[in-house]
C-alpha cells in the first residue's frame, strides 16, 4: 500500500504541474483528494494493516495530502496570475493611437425652444405651472366657457378616455385650476407649458404637439397690458425689429379675442413667399379672460380682470427657423435634429 500511495503522490504531482487553467488543475483536486478521490479510496482501506501500522500509514498518506495541497494552491494562483498577464496584454491601451471624439447629445429643437419661451417669461415675472395631461371634461372644457354640447369644442377633436375623462386638447386648464386653487388672490401671473393631444395629423398638425398657456390676473388689467408683453415676447424671440398686430377672432374663455401676428423676419413686412405677400405671419391667439370664466372659480370680474394667451411650440420653432415641415420635430432623423 505505500507503493500505491507514493504512485499516486507521483502522478498527482505530475497532473498539477501540467494543468494549464483553473478547471483543469479542480479536476486534478476531486480526482485525488475529493470524497471519491484516489487519496481517500486508499485511506479506506487501512482496516487491513495491523494496528501498528496504521499510524504510521496515516501519518505517512496525511503528509502526502497536505503536499498536494500546497502543490494545489501554488499551481491556481500561477494560473490566475499568467491569466490576469495575458488579459492585460490583451487590454494594453495604445497611446501613441489619436484620440476618438465622444459625440456629445444636445436638446431637442423643442426643448430649447420651450426653454427660451418660459425665459423669456420669467424676466417679465411670470410663474412656470404645470397641470395633468389626463384632465378632466370639467377643467378642460367647463371651466373655460365651454359647455357641452358647445359647438367651440367642434375645433378640438379630442382624444376620450370616457365620458368625464380626456386627453388635454390645449394647457387653458392649468387657467381653471389656478384660478380655482388662488381665489380671491391677486396678481396672478403664470405660463403653462407642456403637452396637448389632438385628433390632428399632417404636415402643419400632429396629434400630439406643445404649447405655452400665459394669463395675468389683477386689477386694472388692460388689452394694453396684453399687447405691451406679447410685444417684448416677440421682439425678444424674434429680434428687436419685430411688430405685431391683434386681429379680432373668437376664442370661448376670452372677450374680446384676437389673433396675434408678428411682422414676417424675411422681408420686414413688405411682402414675399413666406408671409404670403402679407407682410405678417400669425403666432398666437390670445384676448381678455371671459367675465363668466372668472366668475366659475369665485372672481368677482366688477374688481379683477386679466388676459390670456396661448401659443403652439412647434409653431414658433417652425417660424424662428424656417421649418416647412411639423413632422420634422417627432422622425428623429439625425440630419434634422443636429442642425440646431
Amino acid at each position: 500500500m505505500y507503493e500505491e500511495l507514493d504512485k499516486i503522490r507521483q502522478q498527482a504531482l505530475a497532473s498539477i504541474a501540467a494543468a494549464e487553467t483553473p478547471a483543469q488543475l479542480n479536476t486534478v483536486r476531486v480526482g485525488v483528494i475529493g470524497k471519491k478521490g484516489q487519496l481517500t479510496t486508499i485511506l479506506r482501506g487501512m482496516s487491513t494493516l495491523t494496528a501498528e501500522e496504521r499510524p504510521l500509514f496515516g501519518k505517512r498518506a496525511n503528509e502526502i495530502k497536505e503536499e498536494l495541497e500546497t502543490k494545489l494552491a501554488e499551481q491556481l494562483h500561477l494560473l490566475q496570475e499568467l491569466e490576469k498577464n495575458r488579459r492585460l496584454a490583451a487590454e494594453r491601451l495604445d497611446v501613441t493611437l489619436p484620440g476618438r471624439r465622444l459625440h456629445m447629445g444636445r436638446r431637442h429643437i423643442l426643448t430649447q425652444v420651450m426653454e427660451e419661451i418660459q425665459n423669456i417669461f420669467q424676466r417679465m415675472g411670470f410663474e412656470i405651472v404645470e397641470g395633468p395631461e389626463v384632465e378632466l371634461d370639467y377643467y378642460n372644457f367647463e371651466a373655460l366657457n365651454i359647455p357641452r354640447e358647445h359647438p367651440a369644442r367642434d375645433m378640438q377633436d379630442s382624444f376620450y378616455i370616457d365620458a368625464e375623462v380626456l386627453l388635454r386638447t390645449h394647457t387653458s386648464p392649468v387657467q381653471a385650476r389656478v384660478y380655482e386653487a388662488r381665489v380671491p388672490s391677486v396678481p396672478v401671473r403664470i405660463i403653462a407649458p407642456g403637452k396637448v393631444y389632438r385628433r390632428d395629423d399632417d404636415a402643419t398638425h400632429s396629434p400630439m404637439f406643445h404649447q405655452v398657456e400665459g394669463f395675468v390676473i389683477d386689477r386694472r388689467i388692460s388689452m394694453a397690458d396684453l399687447k405691451g408683453t406679447l410685444l417684448t415676447f416677440a421682439r425678444q424671440m424674434f429680434g428687436e425689429q419685430r411688430e405685431i398686430r391683434l386681429r379680432p377672432s373668437f376664442f370661448p374663455f376670452t372677450e374680446p379675442s384676437a389673433e396675434v401676428d408678428i411682422s414676417c423676419m424675411k422681408c420686414g413686412g413688405a411682402g414675399c413667399r413666406v408671409c404670403s405677400h402679407t407682410g405678417w405671419l400669425e403666432i398666437l391667439g390670445a384676448g381678455m379672460v371671459h367675465p363668466r370664466v372668472l366668475e366659475m372659480p369665485g372672481y368677482d370680474p366688477e374688481e379683477v380682470s386679466g388676459f390670456a394667451f396661448g401659443m403652439g411650440v412647434e409653431r414658433i420653432a417652425m417660424l424662428k427657423y424656417g421649418i416647412d415641415d411639423l413632422r420634422l420635430f417627432f422622425e428623429n432623423d439625425l440630419r434634422f435634429l443636429q442642425q440646431f
